[in-house]
Order: C-alpha cells, then sequence, then structure tokens
C-alpha cells in the first residue's frame, strides 16, 4: 500500500505548481503584441466674423525752441484730446499712453570759411502716442473727426480685432474635427477598413485673427470725414486626430 504524502510535501507541490502557472504567464506577458493598426488623419476649421473693435494709435507732436515749450504746447494738446474722448464715450480703461519722447531738432549752420557744417539744436520736438480702444465702431469716425479737431496731428496705425474671439475659435475647433472625421472615413472606404475608436486628439495649431493697419499718416485739423471698413476676419483651427482601423 503507498503512503500518503504528508502535509509539507502537499503544499511543496501546490507551491511549485503555483510557480509554474506564474512562470507560464509572465512570459506571455513579455511576449511582444502587435501595436494597433491606425489611421492619423488632420482636419482643419474656418470661421469668418466681423470685427467689433478697433485699436487706435493717434496722438500729438509739437515743437518748440526750447523742450519747456514744445512740452507745454503738446500738455495743452492732449488735455484737449483726453476731454475729447471721454465726451466720445471712451472710458478711462480703454486709452493707454504707448510713446512719449522729447528730443532736439537739429538745423545746418551755415559754414564759414572753409570749416565744414556742424548741426546745431534749433527747438525740440515732443511727441505723445496714446492707443485708444474703441469698442463701438459705429462711432470710429466721429471719434477720429473729434480728435483731429481737438489738437491730435498724427494717427499711426488702426489695428480691427475681434474683443471675445473664444467662441468663435471653438466653432472652428468642432469644424476642425468634423472635418477630420470627413477625411477619415474618406479614406478608410477607399482603403477597405473600417474605422474603430479615437485614440488622441491633439490641437495642432491655430490662427487668431491678424491685425489690420493703416499706413501712417499725418492727419489735418481740416479733415471732415474718416471713413472705415472694418472688413472681416477669419479664425482657423487645426486638430489631429489617431484613429483605430479594423
Amino acid at each position: 500500500m503507498p503512503h500518503a504524502l504528508s502535509r509539507p510535501a502537499i503544499a511543496l507541490a501546490a507551491l511549485a505548481f503555483a510557480s509554474a502557472l506564474a512562470f507560464s504567464g509572465a512570459a506571455r506577458a513579455t511576449e511582444p503584441q502587435e501595436p494597433p493598426r491606425t489611421i492619423v488623419i488632420t482636419g482643419e476649421g474656418e470661421v469668418t466674423a466681423a470685427p467689433d473693435i478697433a485699436y487706435v494709435e493717434t496722438g500729438v507732436v509739437t515743437e518748440g525752441k526750447t523742450a519747456a515749450e514744445a512740452l507745454a504746447a503738446n500738455t495743452a494738446a492732449m488735455e484737449q484730446v483726453f476731454a475729447g474722448l471721454g465726451e466720445a464715450g471712451i472710458e478711462k480703461k480703454d486709452m493707454q499712453t504707448s510713446q512719449f519722447s522729447v528730443y532736439p531738432v537739429y538745423e545746418q549752420t551755415k559754414p564759414e570759411d572753409d570749416r565744414p557744417q556742424t548741426p546745431k539744436i534749433g527747438g525740440y520736438r515732443v511727441q505723445n502716442q496714446l492707443t485708444v480702444k474703441v469698442r463701438d465702431l459705429t462711432a470710429l469716425g466721429g471719434i477720429l473727426d473729434k480728435v483731429v479737431t481737438l489738437g491730435s496731428n498724427q494717427l499711426s496705425g488702426i489695428r480691427f480685432s475681434i474683443d471675445e474671439p473664444e467662441t468663435l475659435m471653438d466653432e472652428a475647433r468642432q469644424d476642425a474635427v468634423k472635418d477630420a472625421l470627413r477625411k477619415a472615413k474618406l479614406y478608410a472606404g477607399a482603403a477597405g477598413v473600417s474605422l474603430g475608436e479615437i485614440m488622441s486628439i491633439s490641437e495642432s495649431g491655430y490662427s487668431a485673427p491678424q491685425p489690420y493697419y493703416a499706413k501712417d499718416m499725418m492727419m489735418r485739423a481740416e479733415a471732415s470725414s474718416v471713413p472705415m471698413a472694418p472688413g472681416e476676419q477669419t479664425l482657423s483651427a487645426n486638430v489631429t486626430l489617431v484613429i483605430k482601423i479594423d
């Protein structure tokens, strides 16, 4: 009659069996697995909208025999410009000094004998530049007329923009995803495969409204009308999708 296994022997055999199973599972886990087949596709979405704000670079340039004289004239003119902008409905938070400079103006002296001409300070020039945010574009022409009348004699540029573009950008992003999915279905159908789950979505770029600047110009006090054409601006977004194919 065979001898019955002792409890220690049974436990040892069970441990050996469990170790063998664990080793077999680990071996299968370390076997290289084939990566899923995917299609990588990009899409683009665009939204066009009319600008709703404008940034105006305007200011006053004055000259005088002395720096103090030029500065006093400039200060007086700028105070009138500030007051006129306030009367036109522009809040203080929408007015910001962007440049202020005082520099000499040189003139050539008449030569004496054979000595070369030497520059001589003939006066001083003061420039005070102001960036104005105009939220009501229908009032833009009238505001420019007003500041010119009140003493502003320089216009460095006008930039039209969209004040809160994020909602429009989200529309462009949604259109970009739709465009990518449309292309993916087209390619999958042509290749005879079917689309599976979307594995990743990433934004590969976007384009904010491009600013439009008017040409630098000196504004004349007799200007009576300043017609403006803000046009339209395009916002675009690009996305990249990685989709599993079966």
